[in-house]
């Protein structure tokens, strides 16, 4: 997967996950949680529409590295 696809596979997911959020204010290098007030559940959410579109497995203690528009994209591109 190449980072345009990850961006827009990003994009989607969070969308479904957070639908009143604008995301083409949203800064790449912006806290995800906090920018679009995603709690815990949310963020799993998130995670697991990632996982099973990318067919990446995503283990809980990657997370960390998934704060951020730019560090999904990164990690999954």
């Amino acid at each position: 997967m190449n980072t345009t696809e990850a961006d827009r596979l990003v994009r989607t997911a969070l969308h479904e996950v957070a639908p009143e959020a604008d995301l083409s204010r949203l800064r790449p290098d912006a806290d995800l949680r906090d920018t679009l007030a995603l709690d815990s559940l949310d963020f799993l959410n998130l995670v697991e529409l990632l996982s099973s579109r990318s067919g990446k497995r995503i283990d809980e203690e990657d997370y960390p590295r998934l704060g951020t528009l730019a560090d999904i994209v990164a990690y999954l591109g």
